[in-house]
């Protein structure tokens, strides 16, 4: 099964990262995004690794639709070039208008914000409120601490094995979008059976 994506929303980080590496594969996811014709959504501003994803996107003729917070913009952290740029009244609002523009989302590496809004689609996912695939970009084996996490949790059976598989990790750009383009969803409930 494929699908067809046109809209992928990307979770970034604010700040740039303590590596290069960092950087470099924010400019490669979106150098890609922009070969494929796939259209960024994103959080709208010029800092870190979401505003070196957003002119890679650009230079590299494709577009970004950025969705910010009005507090971010009063701040003057919205990115000047995007193709669309639109104001969100917070956070929440945000993340709603983000996943209505999306057929799939990725993280990049970044701090607390980034992660919680990949763990909301994942657990939206996990759900069945929407079947929207989601990866991770594993820049420097960046997520290998937070899949050691979920693997604890599977060993405490708080998770079922199966829904390790509810995403696509890779360290390549195009490996991870095409994950996303062929990606199967899980079917195996997310509740297991209590311990006799």
């Amino acid at each position: 099964m494929t699908r067809i994506i046109s809209a992928i929303a990307v979770f970034s980080g604010s700040n740039s990262g303590g590596h290069e590496d960092y950087a470099q594969g924010a400019v490669g996811l979106g150098t890609e995004l922009a070969r494929r014709g796939i259209r960024l959504v994103y959080g709208g501003t010029n800092k870190g690794l979401m505003g070196v994803l957003a002119d890679a996107v650009l230079a590299g003729g494709g577009e970004a639709h950025g969705v910010i917070t009005e507090r971010l913009a009063a701040r003057g952290h919205g990115h000047p070039g995007l193709t669309v740029g639109e104001t969100a009244t917070d956070m929440r609002a945000r993340k709603r208008r983000m996943a209505d523009l999306a057929d799939a989302f990725i993280a990049l590496p970044g701090g607390i914000g980034t992660l919680e809004e990949f763990m909301e689609v994942w657990t939206l996912n996990q759900l069945g409120e929407f079947m929207k695939p989601a990866g991770l970009l594993n820049i420097r084996g960046f997520y290998d601490p937070l899949m050691g996490m979920i693997d604890h949790m599977i060993a405490e059976s708080f998770l079922p094995p199966q829904h390790r598989d509810g995403i696509v990790l890779d360290a390549s750009p195009a490996a991870l979008i095409d994950g996303l383009i062929t990606f199967q969803p899980v079917t195996v409930a997310k509740w297991l059976e209590p311990a006799p």
